[in-house]
């Protein structure tokens, strides 16, 4: 079977190279697509989905900005599984922080320059301090359109979605993006920041080895 895979915002498959995955599972990562001008995003989401094969059964897996897409995904194409890494099941577990950007629309304002590579830098320099274990954070992001930077952060702070009890979580305990305390996730890792992925990949695959191999 295969398992689709998509990853954080910005961020390439580096974050989650060390996870090991149950042998016979085939995985297909899907790349993020550039928006186009004023998208919308069911149109993005349903061109992401394009790229899953439904003829036959399938997994899904989503990591923070990801995982979002999968839960969209699997409404249009619906998976054997979803299981989402340091993601949320719903808009009722954004933080205060995100909740912010929604109410005061600041993300749909913002400039594009904003988010040009030079901003992306100094966002990262910024997030180390909160990630101590990842020195060489930079190495994660790789997709650093801005247009579609600006356009991800106003999804974010847009997104509503009611809860499918049947989607697996898996949040760090640490976690600044997607705070634990806004959620009852399925599972934890303890000590785990946003980049839980990368630091904690021993205890992550454990648990997707449990949660692939079990019986539907």
């Amino acid at each position: 079977m295969k398992i689709y895979i998509v990853s954080g915002l910005g961020a390439d498959f580096k974050v989650l190279e060390r996870i090991e995955f149950p042998k016979h599972y085939e995985l297909i990562f899907i790349d993020w697509l550039i928006p186009e001008k004023n998208e919308p995003f069911d149109a993005y989401v349903k061109r992401m989905a394009d790229k899953v094969d439904d003829s036959e059964p399938f997994c899904l897996l989503g990591y923070s900005f990801g995982g979002i897409i999968v839960q969209e995904i699997n409404l249009l194409k619906p998976a054997e599984k979803v299981v989402i890494l340091g993601s949320i099941k719903s808009d009722k577990e954004k933080s205060r922080f995100i909740r912010t950007g929604e109410v005061t629309k600041i993300p749909r304002i913002l400039p594009v320059g904003l988010f040009n590579d030079k901003a992306a830098n100094v966002y990262a320099v910024i997030r180390k301090l909160f990630d101590p274990k990842n020195p060489k954070l930079l190495q994660y992001f790789k997709v650093r359109d801005p247009y579609y930077l600006k356009w991800s952060v106003e999804k974010v702070s847009e997104w509503k979605f009611e809860e499918n009890p049947n989607v697996i979580q898996i949040l760090g305990d640490k976690d600044i993006v997607f705070p634990i305390r806004y959620s009852n996730p399925d599972y934890v890792i303890k000590g785990g920041t946003h980049l839980f992925p990368a630091t904690k990949s021993k205890e992550v695959s454990k648990i997707l080895n449990e949660v692939f191999c079990e019986k539907q």
